[in-house]
């Protein structure tokens, strides 16, 4: 008789997502999988392969479902200055608001990227390198509607805005309060605006 599911997939790599975003790939055991999902281990390596391939597969529904979302939804207010604001200033509630300061998932694995298999430094890198296209649309729009300096570098510009979004997540994980992480939000709005 073949082996058939008795949980669902999706909801167990959500529960994974949860252990490995707070404790990280490394930290993170076989039981500590087992007791967050419910899931006995043959089942576990029977749907998932083993550990690597849950932490894979729970980064990338992180990311899909957090990162990708995020910036679509900025993307379709059709408004870069206002999204741009309005990211930062999430990122900031979302640090004050997170009662097991875990950052963000893909920021905190590109922490240790060192550690990580080529797979999982594929995902960051992507999503780094789209959260960037997203910072440089936005300027290169903002720059059409004489919104932001035509003088602006969209390239060097969006990869700051990168750097600070990262510096946000990371520091907003208890070492900065909300004021000092809303001076980095702030910076990012300046940066957008000065005439040179």
């Amino acid at each position: 008789m073949p082996w058939e599911k008795s949980f669902d997939e999706q909801n167990a790599i959500e529960k994974a997502m949860e252990v490995f975003w707070e404790k990280g790939y490394e930290a993170t055991s076989i039981a500590d999988l087992i007791a967050s999902t419910g899931i006995n281990r043959g089942s576990l390596y029977n749907a998932f392969g083993g550990k690597r391939q849950l932490f894979t597969q729970s980064l990338l529904k992180y990311d899909l479902e957090t990162r990708k979302a995020f910036l679509a939804e900025l993307e379709a207010l059709d408004n870069p200055v206002l999204a741009f604001k309005t990211l930062f200033n999430t990122l900031v509630q979302q640090a004050q608001n997170d009662t097991q300061p875990k950052g963000c998932f893909l920021v905190n694995t590109s922490i240790d990227i060192a550690f990580h298999d080529q797979e999982t430094k594929n995902i960051v890198t992507q999503g780094f390198t789209e959260f960037e296209a997203f910072f440089r649309r936005g300027i290169e729009v903002s720059k059409a509607r004489a919104e932001m300096p035509a003088t602006l570098d969209a390239a060097a510009t969006a990869k700051t805005l990168l750097s600070l979004v990262v510096a946000i997540r990371v520091l907003g994980r208890g070492i900065f309060d909300e004021s000092s992480l809303q001076v980095i939000a702030d910076q990012a709005e300046y940066l957008t605006s000065q005439k040179v």
